[in-house]
């Protein structure tokens, strides 16, 4: 006979069971097999959904690394966008500069009117369209096209500073203003001859001075003659190189000599009487071209 004793929490106490049949021990044994099945079948059900569970966990997981290695990826991306337009930036601004500084020193030479090109100050704009937000695309090309229109700009820049530039060297080289300090005391032209011999041609002007008084180029140029001419007396000659020569006679001194370069008001002789004179005076005569013209037209004028 097979006796099996339960204890249980929830029994007052152990209960003895007595297998003395055959059929209540199968029946005993078979509940006993059936606990022991549906405790394993649980366990095992358990255990898979266990891992299910981690599986997913596990792929959920790779899907947040992944995420945050595309957002850093895209953060290091806009980083190399915004450091890329920040030094194009800074390079427009240089290039803004120097067309400003180059503005500003042609408007001096050009002499414009003070407020009438003002390169330190934007220029007015409005309107009364809606804005929106720029890609990042957009904002690159509208870089470019900026780049560009700075360089054709520079590159006009340069051309009308050359031409001032040009311009300003050819003023330099034109006659301008008196060459000694007097008045004038013989015209160019028909005269009387000073020395009573009838009408003559008077190929410059007399300018009355003081023996000793500075002669000083009217422009600048390379000394071609200095020494003495008949009738001249002591003479220096300039060419200006641009088709304008230069003659100052009846010198008492001539301080230069044939090569060397002077520059406009720099003092040249001294007044005298030497030559085919009267008195102290300086002859002054202006050439273009090879022809005599009429000084006076120059004497009136004022070199910038």
């Amino acid at each position: 006979m097979m006796n099996v004793i339960i204890a249980a929490n929830f029994l007052r106490s152990p209960k003895k069971l007595a297998f003395d049949q055959p059929k209540v021990a199968g029946i005993a044994l078979g509940a006993i097999a059936l606990v022991l099945a549906t405790a394993f079948g649980l366990g095992y059900l358990a255990r898979g959904a266990n891992g299910a569970a981690l599986e997913e966990i596990a792929r959920m997981q790779a899907q947040l690394d992944q995420q945050a290695l595309e957002l850093t990826q895209a953060r290091d991306e806009a980083q190399r966008e915004v450091n890329a337009i920040a030094a194009r930036v800074g390079e427009l601004q240089a290039q803004a500069n120097r067309l400003n500084a180059l503005g500003d020193r042609l408007t001096r030479v050009g002499k414009l009117k003070d407020g009438e090109f003002n390169f330190g100050e934007l220029p007015g704009q409005g309107g009364s369209e809606s804005a929106e937000d720029v890609p990042s695309g957009d904002l690159l090309s509208s870089l470019d096209a900026l780049q560009a229109q700075f360089d054709d700009s520079g590159r006009q820049l340069s051309v009308i500073e050359a031409l001032l530039f040009d311009q300003k060297l050819e003023s330099k080289r034109t006659p301008a203003g008196m060459p000694a300090p007097g008045y004038i005391s013989s015209s160019y032209g028909g005269r009387n001859d000073p020395f009573g011999r009838g009408r003559a041609h008077h190929l410059g002007i007399d300018i009355d001075a003081n023996t000793g008084d500075p002669v000083t180029a009217a422009a600048e140029g390379v000394i071609s003659f200095s020494g003495v001419r008949n009738g001249y007396g002591n003479v220096v000659e300039i060419d200006h190189g641009n088709g304008y020569k230069t003659l100052y006679a009846h010198n008492s001194a001539n301080l230069v000599r044939v090569g060397d370069i002077v520059r406009a008001g720099q003092q040249i002789a001294r007044v005298g009487s030497t030559g085919r004179s009267t008195g102290s005076h300086l002859h002054f005569e202006v050439k273009l071209d090879g022809r005599q013209v009429n000084p006076r037209q120059y004497l009136e004028k004022v070199r910038g």
